[in-house]
């Protein structure tokens, strides 16, 4: 069975056709941390951080956002698909 993480973000770097987020890992923590946190933290760094309540799902936060076209393709160490 193939799985997915649907986003609509398009202007991010992983989004793809078809409303697909092509990266590898990604970090999804709360709004409360993620509003703490510099964009280099990201999924290669979960296993040492603290699980994140949120609540609810308008209090959550994909960190591994990348703007198409950036330059901060590599700030988190995760090899980014083009």
């Amino acid at each position: 069975m193939s799985q997915h993480i649907h986003c609509l973000v398009n202007d991010c770097h992983y989004w793809g056709q078809g409303n697909k987020c092509r990266a590898n890992e990604i970090l999804v923590t709360s709004d409360e941390f993620g509003d703490q946190q510099p964009d280099r933290i990201d999924a290669t760094m979960a296993a040492q951080m603290e699980a994140t309540p949120a609540g609810s799902c308008m209090a959550t936060c994909c960190k591994t956002y990348v703007p198409k076209g950036s330059e901060m393709t590599n700030v988190d160490g995760i090899k980014k698909m083009t």
